[in-house]
């Protein structure tokens, strides 16, 4: 992401539940707005005039994904990157489908809604499910679609970065699309890192 920061035809509006999250990094060219995404009054202040929102939450992601939505169609933005998680289909097979399952258990129903909210929307978007993430300095993936079984077990974050960076750069891709990312040869019961 920090390409994005660098590009000078890029201007960015950064939401943050806590501006402290920044860890010093002063992202100069951006525009930084504290503020939480379930307050649907500030979240609509700081969406006005932007032309693509980038979606990474954590919490009841089925009411966060409805007041992004609300936000979107009142200030007339149409395209959508968002992070959601691997699983949510029962995409997964095999033990690490059950192993996924039993560590993300409940959290799949919200986060499943999330999607479908996003899905019934009018919105151009692209949903994206990554595997378990690692810290690796690496971009090596690739893309399952919805309704394909989801492949490896883990994927770098720089990997996930690496594909939203695209669909930034190129928001005419992979509009109305779901895509699972994991890193290539990484199948097996569970990431490596447990």
């Amino acid at each position: 992401m920090m390409s994005l920061l660098k590009d000078t035809d890029i201007q960015l509006t950064l939401y943050l539940r806590h501006t402290s999250g920044l860890n010093n990094l002063k992202p100069n060219p951006a525009r930084i707005v504290e503020g939480d995404v379930l307050d649907a009054k500030k979240l609509n202040e700081a969406m006005q005039g932007q032309d693509i929102v980038y979606v990474n939450l954590d919490g009841p992601l089925d009411r966060m994904a409805q007041n992004v939505l609300n936000a979107m169609k009142e200030v007339g933005t149409k395209r959508l990157i968002f992070i959601n998680s691997l699983g949510i289909y029962d995409e997964v097979p095999g033990a690490f489908g059950k192993w996924n399952k039993r560590m993300l258990g409940q959290v799949l129903i919200t986060y499943r809604k999330a999607a479908d909210i996003i899905e019934s929307s009018d919105l151009e978007y692209t949903i994206i499910r990554p595997a378990w993430l690692t810290n690796d300095d690496e971009i090596d993936y690739e893309i399952t679609q919805k309704g394909e079984p989801f492949k490896g077990t883990e994927v770098s974050r720089k990997s996930v970065a690496d594909l939203i960076v695209k669909l930034i750069k190129g928001p005419e891709t992979e509009i109305g699309v779901n895509l699972g990312i994991n890193k290539p040869g990484t199948e097996g019961t569970k990431p490596s890192f447990y």
